[in-house]
């Protein structure tokens, strides 16, 4: 991405709150591979021509529920499908769409066929649901709220591990641990999901500057 995945994003993303938590970033499709499950893959694209079948997601959808062994599994086992979209300058190049299983455009009407990301992203989201189903959102007064049991509040472990190391700690010390020092410290005020979150922006966020000063300091010693 060329944004950060700052405290101010977090306060942007309103109700998305756990999309945005549970981002996560690969720096090449092998990266991607090695820690996915294999599923079908969907590149969307706004353009066809030479090398480049495409056929609306709604039309790919509908074919593979009637021809896909995958997309007639019973409702116990996992259909896992990648939707791959491109930037929005230039969309996808010709090398991520060769690794799809099926290149699909999504609907729009008049002469602009290219979308914003975003929109590209909620319609194609949308479209999915409505060919394979799913549970539907609700609003208050449309149902009675379900029991819902609170998810316990999770402490940035690996995120303040890289970030004493970028700092120059040693972690592994067992007479003076600045690690478990901190973490106590933090755990004995009792801290909110919300608190935690927070911590892990900010943890992020300076270990990235932290990793950018180091690499500069490492190419002024060259």
């Amino acid at each position: 991405p060329k944004c950060e995945l700052t405290y101010e994003a977090q306060q942007a993303a309103a109700t998305g709150q756990e999309a945005l938590q549970n981002v996560k970033i690969y720096p090449s499709w092998d990266d991607f591979y090695e820690s996915e499950p294999r599923g079908i893959m969907l590149t969307t694209t706004a353009r066809d021509g030479r090398g480049r079948q495409v056929q609306e997601l709604g039309e790919t959808l509908q074919h593979l529920k009637s021809t896909d062994p995958q997309f007639q599994k019973t409702s116990t086992e996992v259909l896992t499908i990648h939707l791959v979209f491109g930037p929005e300058d230039a969309g996808l190049n010709a090398k991520d769409i060769s690794n799809s299983n099926y290149s699909c455009t999504i609907p729009t009407f008049g002469s602009n066929t290219s979308l914003n990301l975003a929109q590209a992203v909620l319609l194609a989201l949308f479209i999915i649901r409505s060919e394979l189903g799913g549970e539907r959102a609700r609003l208050d007064g449309q149902q009675k709220p379900k029991a819902q049991q609170k998810k316990p509040p999770v402490f940035p472990d690996q995120s303040m591990r890289t970030w004493l190391q970028e700092m120059g700690f040693k972690i592994d010390n067992k007479k003076i641990n600045v690690y478990t020092t901190l973490k106590r410290m933090m755990l004995q005020n009792v801290p909110s999901a919300k608190e935690f979150r927070v911590l892990e922006i900010v943890l992020q966020q300076s270990t990235r500057k932290l990793r950018e000063l180091n690499e500069l300091k490492g190419r002024k010693k060259k």
